[in-house]
This record gives C-alpha cells, structure tokens and sequence, in this order.
C-alpha cells in the first residue's frame, strides 16, 4: 500500500510515460476512426516508442490494450474494427502502462467534433469532480473525503455516481488496496499516509447512476441510455499533499494554480 521513496520514483517514470500516450491521442482527429485502430495505435506507440508494457493487455483475459466507451458506455467497451467514432461523441479512453515493474493507470473523456452543450457539460463536470476528490488527498485524510468531495460536486450539478465500480492503489499489481470509493462522509475511511499510491476515477451520469452489463461481459452501459463521463489518475499522497504521477502537460498551469 504504501510506496518506498525509489518505488515512487519509478512509478513516476511509468506516469510520466502513460501521460505522453494521451498527448498522443490529443494530436489524433479521433472522427472516422474505429475503437480497434485506437487500441493498435496506443499499442504501438506503448511497445515501440516508448518500450514499455501495456498492461491491461491480458489481465483478466481481456485482449485488448486499453477500454473505449463511447456516449452511453460507462466502463470497459471493447475496442472493435466495426465500432466508429462519430462527430458528436464523447469518448473514454482508459490505459494502463507498465515500466521497469510499476503501473500507471489513467483515462481521458473526449470530446469529438461538434459536441452537444449538455454532452459538453457533463465531461467538464466528470472532470471537476475527478480534481474535487484529488485535492482532498493529504497525509491525516481520510478516503471518504475524496468520495465524498466527488458525489457533493455531481449532485450539485444534477449528476450521479456510479457506485458499482472505483478507484483503487496501484503499484507492482493493477488493482492494490484499498479501494478508493467515490462516495462517502467525511472523516471516514482509511487514514492516508505519505507514500501511499492509488486512483481516483469517478464516473459521473446525466441521468440515473444505475448500471447494466452488455452480453460480452465487459461493457458497462447507463441503464438508462443517458451519457456517462470518467476521468482518471493515479496520484501519490506526499508529505505535504497530493503528486499526480500521469498528469499531462496540458493540465499543469491548473494544478499550479
């Protein structure tokens, strides 16, 4: 759970990494192409130019390199040649990134073409409310204030939280303890400690927070058929606050600020 300073350090490096695959993406005209050109593309560039391991590739016997959901996807769509991205989308990729041993895990809702304003607002709100959680991380908080900082935010804005799937630590393994909820009270909760390493990544609804699983036994849908949102980074808790390990050059003036 809680990392030893040369462990951070080298899931710095696999952060840093998993950022400059995004960066990638920010550079692609996303509109025409499939979720499977997606997935071969981040692989790619994850095996060959930056040397690392895709390592949602395998686990869990999923075959692919990464999860694209689109619209009403909440989590874990599966990328396929016949799967288009359309102007007008909203788009999630999730990815994970292994190097020398340690993972990072990180994902991007985009925004594609000419978005509607309601769409448009729902993926600035999944956002705020990712950064609303990150910012309580310190030493002597407790995980419930990240849930509970997150849910205030949505259901100040007429959304919803998923509440079936979570953050969660990261390290050596995918999926460490403890689970990073993103619902909560106040002052509940594991107690965090300088070192510890995790995720936090809600996913925020337009409409109901319920949740339907389609028959490949992967893709999470709204069951409603209303959008869904999802940012996600994998931060460290320091001695004087939070590090987001995969955060991407377009979002450091923010967190700066």
């Amino acid at each position: 759970m809680v990392k030893t300073p040369d462990e951070l350090a080298l899931m710095r490096i696999s952060g840093k990494m998993l950022a400059s695959v995004f960066e990638m993406l920010d550079r692609q005209d996303l509109v025409g192409m499939s979720t499977l050109q997606i997935n071969d593309l981040v692989e790619r560039f994850i095996s060959v130019d930056l040397a690392a391991r895709p390592a949602s590739k395998g686990q869990y016997g999923f075959k692919y390199v990464l999860n694209c959901s689109i619209n009403d996807v909440v989590c874990h769509g599966v990328p396929d040649r016949n799967e288009i991205i359309r102007d007008g989308d909203i788009v999630n990729f999730d990815i994970t990134l292994e190097k020398n041993g340690y993972i990072a895990d990180s994902s991007k809702t985009y925004l594609v073409g000419n978005v509607r304003p309601a769409a448009r607002r729902l993926v600035r709100i999944a956002q705020e409310a990712m950064w609303k959680g990150i910012m309580q991380v310190r030493p002597g908080a407790h995980l419930g204030d990240i849930g509970f900082a997150i849910e205030r935010h949505a259901k100040r804005n007429g959304c919803s939280v998923v509440r079936e799937y979570c953050g969660h630590g990261i390290g050596r393994e995918m999926h460490e303890e403890p689970q990073v909820l993103n619902f909560g009270r106040p002052g509940t909760g594991i107690e965090l400690r300088e070192g510890m390493v995790f995720t936090v990544e809600p996913m925020i609804n337009q409409g109901s927070r319920k949740v339907t699983t389609a028959e490949d036994g992967w893709t999470v849908l709204t069951s409603d058929g209303k959008l869904s949102a999802q940012f996600e980074h994998t931060v460290a808790v320091t001695r004087n606050g939070v590090e987001v390990l995969t955060l991407r050059r377009d979002e450091r003036a923010a967190v700066a600020s």
